[in-house]
């Protein structure tokens, strides 16, 4: 398997002590230009990876906080050319892993392996495609593989036993461990039976563990990240974004407000 830049991120993070913050953030939204603004601030504040998703009018596993990003950057004009062009100009000038998030409907629309060697060619390390179950995961996963992408499985709290197998068998990169039941968005807690789900994949795998959904604070992160390798923090960013742009902040007091917010989720990694 060829080397890769989220696997050595992840690595260097955790061989320093320090547990792996994964901010998440929608694509174009409100445009390319605070995407481009956070992914640079994210970077200096030390994040070893960004999950950047793609907008889609159909998503399943998302809350109303991110869909409605991704409604409105769909309603500006969001072209993935347009992304891939930004990805490609900024990826030279940052040091941590990109991991793009899309429905397998986009994928299927610009063909798998187009889409894998496009993502690939202008600076992504890894896809998350959350609506491809793991039994059916197996050619995405090879496509993947063969230009030098890690595909990221998710685990659900509901997983079987046998389930959480084949998704260690096949897992790359990390497996996305989902800490709270439903759909995206911020809860009071994570999942009480996280420590389990956490306990049980540890017996059969030692890819790194990586938690999300329903994360929003530094205690969150901190409490997630004493079970597991890191957390990923999503609609909380993206409601922050959605309040600066309804409050007309400009790009840079966007990029400045959310990007202190996430240094303060990075406390809780150590």
């Amino acid at each position: 398997m060829q080397e890769n830049r989220l696997d050595k991120n992840i690595l260097q993070s955790l061989d320093a002590k320090r547990k792996c913050l994964m901010p998440y953030v929608t694509a174009a939204y409100p445009n390319l230009d605070v995407t481009a603004g956070l992914l640079d601030r994210f970077d200096r504040i030390g994040c070893p990876a960004v999950e950047i998703g793609f907008p889609f009018s159909d998503s399943i596993a998302d809350g109303p906080v991110v869909q409605d990003s991704f409604n409105r950057a769909l309603d500006a004009g969001f072209k993935i050319d347009a992304l891939f062009d930004r990805i490609a100009d900024i990826r030279p000038k940052l040091s941590m892993a990109l991991i793009a998030m899309v429905s397998m409907s986009i994928v299927r629309r610009l063909g798998i392996d187009n889409f894998m060697k496009r993502a690939s060619e202008c600076g992504f390390d890894a896809v998350i495609v959350p609506d491809v179950p793991v039994d059916e995961s197996e050619s995405l996963s090879q496509t993947s593989t063969a230009h030098g992408l890690r595909c990221i499985l998710m685990c659900a709290p509901t997983s079987s036993a046998k389930r959480q197998a084949e998704i260690a068998k096949h897992a790359s990169g990390f497996i996305y461990v989902i800490a709270a039941k439903g759909i995206t968005g911020e809860r009071s807690a994570v999942d009480s039976q996280l420590p389990t789900m956490v306990g049980q994949l540890r017996e059969v795998t030692k890819t790194p563990l990586i938690a999300g959904f329903g994360i929003g604070s530094a205690d969150q992160v901190r409490d997630v990240c004493s079970v597991t390798d890191g957390a990923i923090v999503g609609s909380a960013i993206i409601r922050r974004i959605t309040e600066a742009v309804d409050g007309k902040l400009s790009d840079d007091k966007i990029v400045q407000t959310v990007g202190d917010y996430v240094e303060s989720l990075y406390a809780g990694t150590q």
